[in-house]
């Protein structure tokens, strides 16, 4: 396998956007989907971000990005919540695979951020571990409604806002790396009515947010 050079933090999110405007526009390349690229790959990997998102079926990374092998290192949770294994993961992807990219993808009429918005409003509450889910998207209800945001799609935004803070609160690894200018930390918001992709919080990129 050919050394590939590692793209920058800027440099990829341009890729994956790229990726993101051909699924929208029905042009998809489906690059990195063939036989030579797995034979490419099957030594080792060089995934170019860290895609860490919710496991809504909806949201196949490498689908709805028009990516292929070994471009994206995928981690999913329900709600986008995080973990110490979500959190050895993220780190795993850059540290060792050299990711220069974290992105952080939610997206609207999400059940996690809807259950937790109930569970406030009339203290309907989910059973088993589903119950862990909605007490951790919690936190990101309560500072949106602190805001004064009470609409679905803001109250997403400062859940993805809140997570993308939090991976950078708790991982040492990934702070010191955004702070190096080695690699930025991104949140953004899909919709799945039309495909898209919008940032809504960054940290490491010179790029601006929507509100």
């Amino acid at each position: 396998m050919s050394e590939i050079k590692t793209p920058t933090p800027s440099e990829a999110f341009e890729l994956l956007m790229a990726g993101n405007q051909r699924f929208v526009a029905g042009t998809p390349e489906h690059p990195n989907q063939d036989a030579a690229r797995r034979a490419e790959t099957a030594p080792s990997q060089q995934p170019f971000a860290v895609l860490f998102g919710c496991s809504d079926s909806r949201l196949a990374a490498e689908i709805i990005f028009d990516r292929g092998l070994g471009d994206l290192f995928v981690v999913r949770t329900a709600g986008h919540v995080t973990g110490p294994e979500v959190l050895g993961s993220i780190e795993f992807g850059v540290q060792v695979l050299g990711c220069p990219l974290v992105i952080v993808l939610g997206h609207d009429s999400c059940g996690a951020v809807g259950a937790a918005s109930a569970a406030l409003k009339d203290g309907q509450t989910s059973g088993g571990f589903v119950r862990d889910v909605v007490e951790r998207v919690t936190p990101s209800v309560l500072a949106a409604r602190a805001a004064g945001h009470v609409e679905p799609q803001e109250v997403l935004a400062e859940h993805i806002r809140h997570t993308v803070d939090l991976l950078l609160d708790r991982s040492r690894v990934l702070a010191e790396k955004v702070a190096a200018g080695q690699a930025a930390v991104v949140g953004l918001r899909y919709r799945l009515a039309d495909g898209s992709a919008q940032l809504v919080a960054s940290r490491g990129l010179e790029v601006t947010a929507a509100s």
